[in-house]
């Protein structure tokens, strides 16, 4: 593989014009797709296989003209304090407020609060469901202006007037101007590693060109395959983060082979031959850990998943054929300013890292291996421990920010109906293997009603041929509260006395109980994935580095670094530390899809910051060094690399933590503190004192083993002996331009 990949950077180094024409070629071909393509649909959500989906599926069967997939506006009215919305003025409001939403070209229906029993028992408060023939997505922006009227119409009074639901749902941002810090902080990084404007600039420009390809595939191709705004936030997440840390990979091996001597088309060959093959590698780890979500059997993460892994899978492409075709352009521009003006010679250059922060850094780890190894592993272990309280949910309206209109509704209902009613249960009940359906549904009716911890429970619903009841059932307690999880485990656990009675079959499904199922089956599908990216982990570690105590450590320092990030999320996101820091306003259940991808995204990250650390030292070793010092001579060349790389991939993550959904702020934190914890716990401290303390073991392989074992090689050892670096008088030159 380096062989080919080296030729493939002198290649894209000598044929550079054609090599970036062609990469703009495509972004303008896949641009003007995107800008043809109609607009991307809201986020959707189906989970095979659990029951609540079985009863929306049923629902949709059986009542077919329901309307039960269109969007719906719930219009909440709140009179001034000490009056009442049933004062004559603010039920007049509210009735003309009904008549003029009713009229809209695409409204199936509006319920009026004081014929639906919708007013609170105090009078403060009522509210009014629109729905519409058509889902938030088809929605027009007429018709949204129509029923925004009719709410302006009835803010002119006294009343206070919210809005929830999803027809006129306000999209959160990516990240704005935070995710704008997060790329300027990489910026600072770039230019302080390289001391260089066109080499820090370099890996942000491709890992921008690689993000805005992907982003433009994703909505040029969104309506067909149902890709989401969720979808492209978490694809430009990884896009811009590995783009910037693979491009930095490649840009510095070019500068090193530069320092030895090595022609600029020489350098780019063995660049990306190097430093190309181990992004070659890390890159892949990224995308089969994206890629196998889709296993999990829940099509919105399957989608996210390989989307994410196209954006990773671009990244790495650019980083083989554009940053060796730009580095062309200006092949001395990406060199030191102390090397480009002769103050400082290649040798000297080449030499610079004997007492760099990483070589004494990896003296300090290896004279004491063992505190540093016990250290770490503490610290971890100390953070781990509240994951042991996780609770997965699918946090809604009462996760988002006071400002938008969603949270302020979503509290007044809950102050004038109580917390459980903006989660109530639908149950529904499947008659056709009863003989007396109507005393079915009652017999039904009432066990749900005596059940500890509901409140209500609505008038059952049949449809025309009356084989299907529907009916709501209000809990006593909000829709995140644990005590609803155990509320429909009861219900549901009561069911089969009462369907032996009645001969009838019914389910819980609605928002709460849909919520409750996801969370589930995230979690049990949480340790059977991790176990499989471990097991991954070990084998394609092995492969690189031909040992097997070297891929096992690594693998228990990525679990390490993934339960530490858990706690810290669970710290923040569900016990409110340090949350209102963030701009966390409410705490509760971690969304449920998170912990799944912070596993499969940080073991792509992890093994690329294992790779590209431990290869070098491995090099080291095989070269001849002791193992100690193998270690230090790793070190001093990848340390400030990775230092860099990881600063980049916490800036980037860190970003995203502005943003306005829930679930990309919780993504993000989980993301920045995973690499935190793996690259300056796990791959700068406890590595090296492992590997100190194993010694010559850690780079054992049976020999029954090594001749099983396709021989990879990663690091290019084969590529660096064939391709050595010119005599050492040679290197005393200034840089060598580039050929014409």
């Amino acid at each position: 593989m380096a062989t080919f990949l080296y030729s493939l950077g002198r290649a894209a180094f000598r044929w550079r014009k054609l090599v970036t024409l062609a990469w703009i070629a495509i972004m303008v071909a896949v641009g003007l797709a995107a800008a043809k393509a109609p607009a991307a649909p809201d986020d959707g959500f189906a989970m095979p296989g659990i029951e609540s989906q079985k009863a929306l599926d049923l629902l949709e069967e059986r009542f077919p003209d329901s309307g039960a997939d269109g969007a719906t506006a719930r219009v909440v009215f709140i009179a001034p304090n000490g009056d009442k919305v049933t004062a004559n003025e603010n039920r007049k409001t509210i009735e003309a407020f009904v008549d003029e939403a009713a009229d809209g070209s695409r409204t199936a229906s509006v319920s009026d609060p004081f014929t639906t029993k919708a007013v609170s028992k105090d009078g403060s408060a009522a509210y009014a469901t629109v729905t519409f023939t058509a889902d938030s997505g088809d929605l027009t922006d007429a018709d949204k202006k129509h029923l925004e009227t009719a709410i302006d119409h009835a803010k002119a009074g006294s009343l206070t007037v919210e809005v929830g639901g999803d027809a006129l749902a306000t999209q959160p941002s990516a990240g704005g101007s935070a995710e704008a810090i997060g790329i300027g902080i990489a910026a600072v990084v770039l230019l302080i590693t390289f001391g260089s404007l066109a080499a820090a600039g370099l890996p942000l420009l491709t890992a921008i060109i690689g993000v805005g390809i992907s982003m433009a595939a994703i909505i040029a191709l969104g309506s067909t395959f149902g890709l989401s705004l969720t979808t492209g936030t978490l694809a430009s997440m990884l896009g811009l983060a590995c783009g910037i840390d693979y491009a930095l990979f490649v840009v510095s091996r070019f500068r090193e082979e530069r320092a030895k001597g090595h022609t600029p088309t020489e350098a780019a060959g063995l660049a990306v031959g190097t430093a190309g093959s181990a992004v070659v590698f890390a890159g892949l780890t990224v995308v089969i850990a994206l890629a196998g979500l889709s296993v999990v059997g829940i099509p919105m993460l399957a989608k996210m998943g390989l989307t994410a892994a196209g954006a990773v899978l671009i990244a790495v492409l650019i980083c083989l054929t554009l940053v060796p075709a730009l580095l062309g352009f200006w092949p001395n521009a990406v060199l030191s300013r102390a090397v480009r003006k002769g103050t400082r010679t290649a040798n000297r250059a080449d030499n610079s890292g004997e007492h760099n922060g990483g070589t004494r850094w990896a003296r300090l780890v290896v004279r004491r291996p063992l505190a540093v190894l016990l250290l770490g592993v503490v610290a971890l272990g100390a953070l781990a421990i509240p994951a042991a309280d996780l609770q997965l949910g699918m946090p809604g309206a009462e996760s988002k920010p006071t400002t938008t209109t969603e949270r302020r509704a979503y509290d007044a209902l809950a102050d004038g109906f109580g917390p459980g009613f903006n989660g109530p249960l639908t149950i529904v009940v499947d008659t056709k293997g009863s003989t007396d359906p109507e005393a079915a549904v009652t017999t039904v009716t009432r066990k749900i009603a005596a059940t500890d911890g509901i409140v209500s429970v609505s008038p059952a619903n049949f449809n025309q041929a009356g084989d299907t009841a529907v009916l709501s059932a209000t809990p006593a307690t909000s829709p995140t509260d644990a005590r609803t999880m155990d509320l429909v485990q009861t219900i549901r656990d009561e069911r089969p006395a009462v369907e032996r009675q009645t001969r009838a079959t019914y389910e819980v499904t609605g928002s709460t109980a849909m919520n409750i199922d996801v969370a589930e089956k995230f979690q049990s599908a949480l340790v059977p994935y991790l176990i499989v990216v471990v097991g991954l982990a070990v084998v394609l570690l092995m492969l690189v580095f031909r040992s097997i105590l070297v891929p096992v450590k690594a693998a228990l320092g990525y679990l390490l670094s993934v339960l530490a990030a858990l706690g810290a999320v669970v710290l923040v996101f569900q016990h409110g530390y340090g949350a209102e820091l963030l701009g966390l306003e409410t705490t509760g259940p971690i969304m449920s899809m998170m912990p799944i991808f912070l596993v499969g995204i940080v073991f792509g990250l992890a093994m690329d910051y294992e790779v590209f650390l431990v290869s070098r030292v491995r090099e080291a070793y095989v070269h001849g060094d002791r193992p100690g010092q193998a270690v230090v001579s790793g070190f001093r060349t990848s340390a400030r690399v990775v230092v860099a790389a990881a600063l980049i991939m916490i800036a980037v993550f860190s970003g995203f933590v502005g943003s306005g959904e829930s679930m990309i702020k919780t993504i993000g934190f989980g993301l920045a503190a995973a690499v935190l914890f793996d690259a300056f716990i796990v791959r700068m401290a406890i590595v090296p004192a492992v590997l100190a303390l194993l010694g010559d073991r850690a780079w054992h392989l049976p020999a029954w083993l090594d001749r099983l074992l396709p021989n990879v090689d990663v690091e290019g050892e084969a590529l660096t002996r064939k391709h050595a670096a010119p005599a050492a008088e040679s290197r005393h030159q200034a840089p060598t331009p580039v050929s014409p």
